[in-house]
Protein backbone atom coordinates (compact mmCIF):
# COMPACT_ATOMS: atom_id res chain seq x y z
CA UNK A 1 0.00 0.00 0.00
CA UNK A 2 3.18 2.30 0.06
CA UNK A 3 3.99 1.97 -3.23
CA UNK A 4 0.29 2.50 -4.20
CA UNK A 5 0.53 5.80 -2.95
CA UNK A 6 2.56 7.40 -5.79
CA UNK A 7 -0.54 7.04 -7.59
CA UNK A 8 -2.23 9.31 -5.89
CA UNK A 9 0.64 12.15 -6.07
CA UNK A 10 3.74 11.09 -7.28
CA UNK A 11 5.06 12.72 -4.60
CA UNK A 12 4.96 10.37 -2.00
CA UNK A 13 7.95 8.19 -2.89
CA UNK A 14 9.53 5.91 0.26
CA UNK A 15 12.79 4.44 -0.01
CA UNK A 16 13.61 0.58 1.18
CA UNK A 17 16.21 2.26 3.58
CA UNK A 18 13.58 4.31 5.18
CA UNK A 19 11.51 1.06 5.58
CA UNK A 20 14.47 -1.23 7.34
CA UNK A 21 14.88 1.71 10.12
CA UNK A 22 11.52 1.75 10.63
CA UNK A 23 10.80 -1.62 10.85
CA UNK A 24 14.19 -2.15 12.99
CA UNK A 25 13.08 0.48 15.03
CA UNK A 26 9.94 -1.57 16.07
CA UNK A 27 11.74 -4.69 16.59
CA UNK A 28 13.72 -3.21 19.35
CA UNK A 29 10.62 -0.58 20.32
CA UNK A 30 8.18 -3.07 20.61
CA UNK A 31 6.89 -4.71 23.90
CA UNK A 32 8.97 -7.65 24.75
CA UNK A 33 7.36 -11.12 25.36
CA UNK A 34 8.83 -14.68 26.21
CA UNK A 35 5.71 -16.00 24.09
CA UNK A 36 6.91 -16.59 20.31
CA UNK A 37 3.10 -15.85 19.20
CA UNK A 38 2.24 -13.15 21.39
CA UNK A 39 5.65 -11.57 20.34
CA UNK A 40 4.85 -11.48 16.72
CA UNK A 41 1.31 -9.96 17.33
CA UNK A 42 2.94 -7.23 19.44
CA UNK A 43 5.60 -6.63 16.74
CA UNK A 44 2.73 -6.65 14.43
CA UNK A 45 0.64 -4.22 16.01
CA UNK A 46 3.33 -2.12 16.50
CA UNK A 47 4.80 -1.83 13.51
CA UNK A 48 1.34 -1.36 11.94
CA UNK A 49 0.49 1.59 13.67
CA UNK A 50 4.27 2.78 13.50
CA UNK A 51 3.90 2.69 9.80
CA UNK A 52 0.94 4.29 10.01
CA UNK A 53 1.73 7.21 12.44
CA UNK A 54 5.25 7.78 9.65
CA UNK A 55 3.79 7.82 6.44
CA UNK A 56 0.84 10.08 8.32
CA UNK A 57 3.72 12.98 8.69
CA UNK A 58 3.92 12.79 5.71
CA UNK A 59 0.07 13.37 3.10
CA UNK A 60 -1.62 16.25 2.67
CA UNK A 61 -4.94 16.17 5.23
CA UNK A 62 -7.43 14.85 2.26
CA UNK A 63 -5.12 11.21 1.53
CA UNK A 64 -5.10 10.01 4.86
CA UNK A 65 -7.85 8.32 5.06
CA UNK A 66 -7.27 6.50 1.53
CA UNK A 67 -4.04 5.54 3.17
CA UNK A 68 -5.83 4.14 6.02
CA UNK A 69 -8.16 2.78 3.90
CA UNK A 70 -5.46 1.01 2.02
CA UNK A 71 -3.73 -0.46 4.92
CA UNK A 72 -6.94 -2.15 6.00
CA UNK A 73 -7.36 -3.81 3.16
CA UNK A 74 -3.62 -4.63 2.64
CA UNK A 75 -3.82 -6.60 5.98
CA UNK A 76 -7.20 -8.24 5.64
CA UNK A 77 -5.42 -9.55 2.43
CA UNK A 78 -2.28 -10.54 3.90
CA UNK A 79 -4.28 -12.39 6.43
CA UNK A 80 -6.47 -13.82 3.73
CA UNK A 81 -10.09 -12.00 4.48
CA UNK A 82 -10.70 -10.17 1.78
CA UNK A 83 -12.61 -11.11 -1.50
CA UNK A 84 -10.96 -9.77 -4.22
CA UNK A 85 -13.95 -9.51 -6.51
CA UNK A 86 -16.05 -7.14 -3.87
CA UNK A 87 -12.82 -5.43 -3.30
CA UNK A 88 -12.80 -4.71 -7.30
CA UNK A 89 -16.47 -4.15 -7.09
CA UNK A 90 -16.60 -1.36 -4.45
CA UNK A 91 -13.17 0.64 -6.36
CA UNK A 92 -14.68 -0.14 -10.64
CA UNK A 93 -18.62 -0.73 -9.84
CA UNK A 94 -20.23 -2.66 -12.47
CA UNK A 95 -19.79 -2.36 -16.16
CA UNK A 96 -21.05 -3.42 -19.50
CA UNK A 97 -24.65 -3.25 -20.73
CA UNK A 98 -27.97 -4.72 -19.28
CA UNK A 99 -31.39 -5.11 -20.22
CA UNK A 100 -33.04 -1.93 -17.75
CA UNK A 101 -36.35 -3.17 -16.23
CA UNK A 102 -39.25 -0.90 -15.28
CA UNK A 103 -38.29 0.98 -12.52
CA UNK A 104 -40.36 -0.38 -9.85
CA UNK A 105 -39.67 2.24 -7.03
CA UNK A 106 -40.67 5.81 -6.18
CA UNK A 107 -38.10 7.13 -4.36
CA UNK A 108 -34.98 6.49 -7.34
CA UNK A 109 -35.66 9.20 -10.56
CA UNK A 110 -35.71 8.13 -13.98
CA UNK A 111 -32.43 9.68 -15.53
CA UNK A 112 -30.80 8.00 -12.03
CA UNK A 113 -32.27 4.10 -12.60
CA UNK A 114 -30.52 2.95 -15.79
CA UNK A 115 -27.00 3.15 -13.59
CA UNK A 116 -28.42 1.81 -10.10
CA UNK A 117 -30.28 -0.85 -11.85
CA UNK A 118 -26.78 -1.63 -13.27
CA UNK A 119 -24.86 -1.16 -10.06
CA UNK A 120 -27.62 -3.36 -8.88
CA UNK A 121 -27.38 -6.19 -11.27
CA UNK A 122 -23.69 -6.31 -10.39
CA UNK A 123 -24.10 -6.60 -7.29
CA UNK A 124 -26.32 -9.44 -7.64
CA UNK A 125 -23.59 -11.47 -9.44
CA UNK A 126 -20.83 -11.69 -6.15
CA UNK A 127 -21.70 -15.08 -4.48
CA UNK A 128 -22.53 -13.17 -0.73
CA UNK A 129 -25.51 -10.97 -2.96
CA UNK A 130 -27.28 -13.72 -4.63
CA UNK A 131 -30.88 -12.31 -4.63
CA UNK A 132 -30.75 -8.79 -3.53
CA UNK A 133 -31.61 -7.99 -7.05
CA UNK A 134 -34.68 -9.82 -7.14
CA UNK A 135 -35.99 -8.54 -3.48
CA UNK A 136 -34.94 -4.82 -4.56
CA UNK A 137 -37.47 -5.43 -7.83
CA UNK A 138 -40.40 -7.09 -5.58
CA UNK A 139 -39.62 -5.31 -2.62
CA UNK A 140 -37.23 -1.52 -3.22
CA UNK A 141 -39.43 0.36 -0.33
CA UNK A 142 -37.35 -2.58 1.87
CA UNK A 143 -34.28 -0.31 0.84
CA UNK A 144 -35.87 3.32 1.33
CA UNK A 145 -34.81 3.79 5.06
CA UNK A 146 -31.49 3.56 4.22
CA UNK A 147 -31.77 6.13 1.61
CA UNK A 148 -33.96 8.83 3.58
CA UNK A 149 -31.75 8.10 6.71
CA UNK A 150 -29.85 10.97 8.21
CA UNK A 151 -26.86 8.37 8.85
CA UNK A 152 -27.46 5.95 6.30
CA UNK A 153 -23.49 4.49 7.32
CA UNK A 154 -25.28 3.38 10.29
CA UNK A 155 -29.16 2.12 9.09
CA UNK A 156 -29.86 -1.59 8.99
CA UNK A 157 -29.81 -2.57 5.75
CA UNK A 158 -33.37 -4.83 5.20
CA UNK A 159 -32.82 -8.76 6.00
CA UNK A 160 -31.37 -11.04 5.31
CA UNK A 161 -28.72 -8.70 4.59
CA UNK A 162 -28.44 -6.88 7.68
CA UNK A 163 -27.94 -10.37 9.65
CA UNK A 164 -25.69 -11.74 6.42
CA UNK A 165 -23.85 -9.49 4.92
CA UNK A 166 -20.31 -7.96 7.04
CA UNK A 167 -19.37 -4.49 7.66
CA UNK A 168 -17.24 -4.45 4.29
CA UNK A 169 -20.39 -5.98 2.19
CA UNK A 170 -22.51 -3.94 3.17
CA UNK A 171 -20.59 -0.90 2.13
CA UNK A 172 -20.89 -2.05 -1.60
CA UNK A 173 -24.79 -1.70 -0.80
CA UNK A 174 -24.70 1.37 0.74
CA UNK A 175 -22.80 2.82 -2.26
CA UNK A 176 -25.55 1.51 -4.30
CA UNK A 177 -28.33 3.51 -2.33
CA UNK A 178 -26.27 6.65 -0.93
CA UNK A 179 -22.80 6.84 -2.05
CA UNK A 180 -22.71 10.03 -0.46
CA UNK A 181 -22.27 8.29 2.74
CA UNK A 182 -19.35 5.64 1.94
CA UNK A 183 -16.98 7.43 3.42
CA UNK A 184 -18.11 8.01 6.84
CA UNK A 185 -19.21 3.90 6.76
CA UNK A 186 -15.22 3.43 5.54
CA UNK A 187 -14.04 5.48 8.71
CA UNK A 188 -16.39 3.25 10.91
CA UNK A 189 -15.24 -0.19 9.18
CA UNK A 190 -11.31 0.86 9.78
CA UNK A 191 -12.11 1.89 13.21
CA UNK A 192 -13.92 -1.20 13.82
CA UNK A 193 -11.05 -3.50 12.37
CA UNK A 194 -7.84 -1.34 13.09
CA UNK A 195 -9.16 1.06 16.10
CA UNK A 196 -9.56 4.03 16.33
CA UNK A 197 -6.86 5.54 16.30
CA UNK A 198 -5.93 4.66 12.66
CA UNK A 199 -8.79 7.42 11.94
CA UNK A 200 -7.35 9.47 13.56
CA UNK A 201 -4.51 11.68 12.64
CA UNK A 202 -1.15 11.61 14.67
CA UNK A 203 -0.39 15.31 15.62
CA UNK A 204 3.24 16.65 14.71
CA UNK A 205 5.63 15.24 17.65
CA UNK A 206 9.13 16.59 16.83
CA UNK A 207 10.35 14.13 19.86
CA UNK A 208 9.19 11.03 17.97
CA UNK A 209 10.59 12.42 14.52
CA UNK A 210 13.55 12.58 16.00
CA UNK A 211 13.46 8.99 17.88
CA UNK A 212 12.93 6.99 14.81
CA UNK A 213 15.25 8.99 12.70
CA UNK A 214 19.12 8.13 12.94
CA UNK A 215 22.49 9.17 11.21
CA UNK A 216 21.33 8.46 7.89
CA UNK A 217 17.77 9.18 7.52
Amino acid sequence: CITDLAFIDPMYQYSLQWFNTLFTNAVTQAPSSNQLEQRLLTLNNFFTYALYENICRSLFEKHKLNFSFMLTVKVLQGDGKMDDNEWRFLLAGASGDVKIPHNPSKWISENSWPDFYRQLHGIDGLPAFSGIERQFLDNPDAFRGVFDSNEPHNAPLPEPWNSKLNAFQKMIVLKLVRPDKVTNAVQNWISELMGKRFIEAPTFDLGKCFADSSSTT
